[in-house]
């Protein structure tokens, strides 16, 4: 029995133990978050999947995994399908599956903590139509099998200077405390990590990729803020840091402080925080007034401080990529093909040497040949794959500085594609272009912007299974929350200072993958004749595209254009850093293709 099986069987046998008939696990932790440190990859321990997004339901005689369609490729590779079923998260629900699975008086358990409030009542709703019962409990019955579960890492956060910031911690939680009480509040819960970072301006070690601080915090009317994390986490210096009215305890006190709030009007997140903080809170009298996390809009409009610093960091990682890029093409000239761990290690290498650099802002995508058909491919799980000619490399990466967070992706040409390879790659270089020169009144979603990067690929038939747009903190999270472009609904409107990725892409399973990736700005449009006030995009990542990808007939003379003026900008900006080789491939990496 291998050990993916002896776990199932660990669990099940707990499971019969307490009278439950399915347990869920998310690909989630106490925090709700993304980056999941090692000592909370429950969803991996149970069962081997290493993506960003999913869940697992144990039944007793059964289990089964439902991933997005980012990973319906990867969960095939990585999840054994005699243990368990392959489902898609949106369009199998697991709720609606639990009631086609589990009879009439079946108990469903949970971990509050790994869920969000609105999915313990939505969930809570569809089973209980079903006749099912859905179980709250914090006792995770992962962790009791999980012998070998590593320790939580703890480090001292560090405190960033108000010259990265732009606003002290007192001001920030004096404008975030007044728009606390214009909605009638008390107090507000700030759960997420990133936003009570942001809020104290600190930033965290303790995760891979995400520099956040583990932590939540309740944010009161007056400004006065209680923050719950480890006292590890606290470094010297902190209390002078943050200014009067902040208040740390340990995190293991919040159950008896959150239940000290007795008709208090407390603003909750339902769907950003997790339900066992409100269900405490409830449970001691407050009354829960659901609204979005306050913090979330102001931090993800950008201060001018905050812009300038992002616009360096990405001019330190573009020096970084492009140098990459012409190593990588003088290796391939010389029959010298690497495979995708080496290429992923050779890019760090480049980024490391920048001013300000602490590290990727996410595991690497290098993906060759059809690996990069898995849109969120990582070579760490699995025999890194060798590149080979008359191919596409697909590669996506980012950098965290202190001023900053990158993300890009480039689709890169290995001898001769051909011209299949080439026609697609120019379809979703047009969506891309379509995006960055959007101008759109003040009120605009990214919704309704989604189809500008698709229209190409749908005319043919095509499409991508993923959204074109996540946002981008500034020394925080490379997927930060509320701005998006996606087919999806999302009722945020996008704002000045708001920092967006433009990444349309297209995969054929088992041939190849490719992306186009910039981040953009969204700013004020240059005033001029327009009766409504617009807004526009402005490209911060100042990368060459790879033009030997180009089927040139597929564009348009305003799409060539654009990319001769896109790569004369990168010539410009970035060309006065490089020198000897890297400066002659980016001569020749933006000539133009008009002519």
């Amino acid at each position: 029995m291998n050990a993916i099986a002896q776990r199932l069987t660990a669990i099940r046998k707990l499971m019969v133990r307490a009278n439950y008939d399915a347990l869920v696990i998310p690909r989630a932790d106490e925090y709700l978050g993304e980056y999941i440190p090692a000592h909370n990859e429950r969803l991996r321990w149970i069962c081997g999947f290493t993506g960003s997004a999913g869940m697992v339901i144990v039944l007793r005689d059964k289990a089964a995994i439902f991933v997005d369609g980012r990973y319906t490729v990867q969960v095939r590779r990585e999840v054994c399908g005699d243990l368990f079923e392959y489902h898609h998260l949106i369009e199998e629900p697991h709720a609606r599956w639990l009631t086609q699975e589990l009879p009439a008086g079946a108990r469903v358990i949970c971990d509050p903590r790994m869920h969000s409030l609105r999915w313990y009542r939505d969930t809570g709703k569809t089973l209980t139509s079903a006749q099912l019962e859905l179980i709250a409990d914090i006792d995770n019955l992962v962790d009791r099998c999980w012998l070998d579960r590593p320790a939580p890492r703890v480090r001292p956060a560090l405190l960033l200077a108000q010259r990265y910031t732009g606003e002290s911690c007192g001001s920030k939680r004096e404008r975030i405390a007044t728009a606390v009480a214009e909605q009638g509040c008390d107090a507000a819960l700030i759960f997420a990590p990133d936003s009570v970072s942001w809020l104290l301006n600190i930033r965290g070690t303790d995760l891979p990729q995400l520099p956040v601080v583990q932590s939540f915090a309740m944010l009161q009317a007056t400004g006065e803020v209680t923050v719950f994390v480890d006292p590890g986490r606290i470094p010297e210096g902190f209390a002078g840091h943050v200014g009067e009215g902040v208040e740390v305890l340990p995190e293991s006190d919040a159950a008896a402080v959150l239940s000290t709030y007795q008709g208090r009007k407390i603003l909750t997140d339902t769907q950003g925080a997790n339900a066992w903080t409100q269900l405490v809170l409830e449970r001691g009298g407050a009354t829960l007034m659901a609204g979005e996390d306050p913090v979330l809009i102001p931090r993800a409009c950008k201060n001018s401080v905050e812009l300038a610093g992002t616009r360096h960091a990405h001019i330190r990682d573009a020096v970084a990529e492009i140098c990459f890029l012409a190593w990588l093409d003088a290796e391939v000239a010389a029959g010298r093909l690497h495979d995708e761990a080496v290429l992923s290690d050779k890019l760090f290498s480049f980024r490391e040497r920048g001013e300000h650099f602490h590290e990727c802002s996410f595991d690497t995508i290098s993906a060759a040949g059809a690996n990069a058909a898995m849109c969120h491919y990582n070579h760490l799980n699995a025999e890194p794959a060798t590149l080979q000619m008359d191919t596409a490399y697909l590669l996506d990466s980012g950098g965290q500085y202190t001023d900053g967070t990158t993300d890009i992706t480039r689709t890169v040409a290995i001898g001769d594609p051909g011209a299949d390879i080439r026609r697609m790659f120019t379809l979703v270089l047009k969506g891309h272009i379509a995006l960055d020169r959007a101008r759109f009144p003040k009120g605009t979603t990214g919704t309704q912007l989604d189809v500008l990067a698709r229209q190409f690929l749908w005319r043919e038939g095509f499409d991508y299974d993923h959204g074109t747009g996540h946002g981008v903190g500034v020394f925080l999270s490379v997927h930060e929350a509320p701005q998006r472009i996606c087919k999806a609904h999302s009722g945020v409107a996008l704002r000045p200072g708001m920092i967006i990725s433009n990444e349309p892409g297209y995969y054929r399973d088992g041939a190849y993958g490719m992306r186009c990736e910039n981040l953009l700005v969204v700013r004020e449009s240059q005033p001029g004749t327009d009766e409504t006030p617009m807004l526009e995009f402005e490209a911060i990542t100042l990368v060459p595209f790879d033009t030997r990808l180009l089927d040139v007939e597929l564009l348009s003379a305003v799409e060539l254009a654009w990319i001769d003026a896109y790569h004369q900008r990168v010539a410009t900006t970035i060309g006065p850093l490089l020198q000897g080789s890297a400066k002659d491939w980016l001569i020749q990496a933006t000539r133009t293709v008009s002519a």
